[in-house]
């Protein structure tokens, strides 16, 4: 929310926000909601062949429950799936955070938003290990992601070192990303995110 939005709002809206931007319920529920449920589930504007996926994917995680409820039984099955689904889904949730929520960042209307400006201003370089790169898909990249999101996450690399203004952008490195926790509004007066008032 901007911070004339979020003053504006009603008392409620302003709670309800305030609880979405928590720590714990952004990244420890929101792990939990985002991709076991969220991501399970078609919405109207799910188009067939999407819908046909997903109910394929759905019914091969629940053959998966069942064989390994069987082999392992159910409760050891969540006893691992629960903490990797935990743990995963706020690591994932935290790298989408940090790619747009950061100290220097930029936000627009649409109307007002200039594209080259939003992808190389209003997403991070967040510069990671070459092992969380991996794991990450080198997500860490995302300013290149916007620039031109048909680049395959394995050129993100050779496109970043082929073109030295992608290099220009200065990083974000992970002890300096744990500030963006901070961040919950755009304050469009000083064009810069900040915590709450």
């Amino acid at each position: 929310m901007a911070l004339k939005e979020y003053q504006d709002s009603p008392k409620r809206t302003r709670l309800l926000y305030r609880l979405y931007r928590n720590p714990l319920v952004l990244f420890g529920l929101g792990s939990l909601f985002i991709f076991p449920l969220s991501n399970r589930l078609p919405t109207r504007r799910t188009k067939r062949k999407e819908y046909m996926g997903m109910l394929f994917t759905n019914l091969l995680l629940v053959a998966v429950f069942v064989v390994a409820s069987l082999v392992v039984g159910w409760w050891a099955y969540l006893l691992i799936q629960v903490p990797v689904l935990l743990f995963s889904g706020a690591a994932g949730i935290w790298l989408f955070y940090v790619q747009h929520q950061f100290e220097g960042g930029y936000l627009a209307r649409k109307s007002d938003g200039v594209p080259l400006r939003a992808a190389m201003e209003g997403s991070s370089f967040y510069r990671l290990p070459a092992v969380f790169r991996g794991f990450s898909g080198n997500s860490g990249f995302h300013h290149i992601h916007h620039l031109s999101p048909r680049i395959p996450n394995y050129l993100l690399v050779k496109c970043f070192e082929a073109v030295p203004v992608l290099q220009a952008k200065a990083p974000l490195i992970f002890v300096k990303s744990l500030s963006c926790a901070k961040l919950k509004l755009w304050d469009e007066g000083r064009q810069q995110m900040i915590g709450f008032p």
